[in-house]
C-alpha cells in the first residue's frame, strides 16, 4: 500500500481468536463461537448505526420506557431488536435477558441452543444526543437443563458466566471480551476498512492501584458514611497527592478507562436507591468478571458482585469496580462500619 504502512495480512481477528482458543478444549462443538459471531454483527451493525445517528434522525426519545424505568432513546430500540434479532437465529439460546425487557425473552423450539445471554443493548443513552462514548454489555451463561430453560436457569451468580463482554463506541469501536475463568481479557478494535475487529490488546491488566477515582458526585447528599468517607480520603488524602476526578456517566466508558489507567469506578447504593442503580444480571455482573479476570475486584459494598445470588432478572446492586487495592481500600472502610 503506498503512502502508509502495508497491511498486516496475519492480522488475528476476535473470530480467528476465538476458534484458536476453542481448538484447546476437544470436547468444544463450536456453538460459542457461532454465538459470539452473531453478537458482532449486531455491534457492527450498532456502531454503524450510532455513527449515522444524527444524519438518519436517531437521536431523541422514543416515547416509551424501560423494563426499569428509563426513557428509551430510539437507538436503544435499534440496537435492542438487532441483539435480539441475531441472538434468536444464531441457534445457540434459549433465553435472553435485556434491560428493554420486562420479561425474559424465550427462543422458540426450532431455535433453540444451550446458551442464556443477558444484555445491555446501548448503555450510557442519556448520552446518545451529546456524542459522549456509549456501549453495549453482555455475559453468557449456559443452562444446566437445556430441554426445559426457564427464569430459574437465569439467575445464576455472575461467577457461573462462560463469557463476558463490551463494545465500546468511542473515538473507535472496541470489544473487550473473556472467554471464561482463567482466560484473562483481551481488547479487539474494529477496522471498518474490512469489517473485523483486530487484537490490538491482549491480556490487559488493571494496575494494582491508580490514581483515579469516578463517581457521580452530585449524590454525596445520599451516599451513606463509608462511601463518604472514601470519597473524602481521595480527595483530601493525609499524605500524597489527592486522586483526580474522572466521570463520564457511561459505565462501558468509565469501566473502560478505569481498566486501561487504574483507579476504582463507583456507583454506590444511596438513601435514595438503597439497592444501588446499576443492573445486576447485564451490568453489574459482565464488568465484574472482566474486571476480575483483568486482575481488578469488584464489589457491592459487602461482597464480591460475582457471589450475589440473584431474584430478579432486572435486580439492582451497588458497584465499586477497578484496580484491586483501591477496591480493597473501600471494602476495608465498610468492613469498619458494619463492625
Amino acid at each position: 500500500m503506498s503512502g502508509g504502512q502495508a497491511l498486516d495480512t496475519d492480522c488475528i481477528t476476535l473470530t480467528r481468536f476465538v476458534l484458536e482458543e476453542q481448538r484447546k478444549y476437544p470436547q468444544a462443538t463450536g456453538d460459542l463461537t457461532q454465538l459470539l459471531n452473531a453478537i458482532l454483527t449486531a455491534i457492527k451493525a450498532i456502531s454503524s448505526a450510532v455513527r449515522k445517528a444524527g444524519i438518519h434522525h436517531l437521536y431523541g426519545i422514543s416515547g416509551s420506557s424501560n423494563a426499569t424505568g428509563d426513557a428509551v432513546k430510539k437507538l436503544d430500540v435499534l440496537s435492542n431488536d438487532l441483539f435480539i434479532n441475531m441472538l434468536r437465529s444464531s441457534y445457540t439460546c434459549c433465553i435472553l435477558v435485556s434491560e428493554e425487557n420486562e420479561q425474559v425473552i424465550v427462543i422458540e423450539d426450532k431455535f433453540k441452543g444451550k446458551y442464556i445471554v443477558c444484555f445491555d443493548p446501548l448503555d450510557g443513552s442519556s448520552n446518545i444526543d451529546c456524542l459522549v462514548s456509549i456501549g453495549s454489555i453482555f455475559g453468557i451463561y449456559r443452562t444446566a437443563n437445556e430441554d426445559s430453560c426457564s427464569v430459574k436457569d437465569v439467575l445464576q451468580q455472575g461467577k457461573n458466566m462462560v463469557c463476558a463482554g463490551y463494545a465500546l463506541y468511542g473515538s473507535a469501536t472496541m470489544v473487550v471480551l473473556s472467554l471464561g475463568l482463567g482466560q484473562g481479557v483481551n481488547g479487539f478494535m474494529y477496522d471498518p476498512s474490512i469489517g473485523e475487529f483486530l487484537l490490538t490488546e491482549r491480556n490487559m491488566q488493571i494496575k494494582p492501584r491508580g490514581k483515579i477515582y469516578s463517581l457521580n458526585e452530585g449524590y454525596e447528599m445520599h451516599w451513606d458514611d463509608a462511601t463518604r468517607e472514601y470519597v473524602n480520603s481521595k480527595k483530601r488524602p493525609k499524605d500524597g497527592k489527592p486522586y483526580g476526578a474522572r466521570y463520564i456517566g457511561s459505565m462501558v466508558a468509565d469501566v473502560h478507562r478505569t481498566i486501561c489507567y487504574g483507579g476504582i469506578f463507583m456507583y454506590p447504593a444511596t438513601s435514595e436507591a438503597p439497592k444501588g442503580k446499576l443492573r445486576l444480571m447485564y451490568e453489574g455482573n459482565p464488568m465484574a468478571y472482566i474486571v476480575e479476570q483483568a486482575g481488578g475486584l469488584a464489589i457491592d459494598g459487602k461482597q464480591r458482585i460475582l457471589d450475589i445470588v440473584p431474584k430478579d432478572i432486572h435486580e439492582r446492586c451497588a458497584v465499586f469496580m477497578g484496580s484491586k487495592e483501591d477496591v480493597q481500600d473501600v471494602w476495608d472502610i465498610y468492613k469498619k462500619y458494619s463492625s
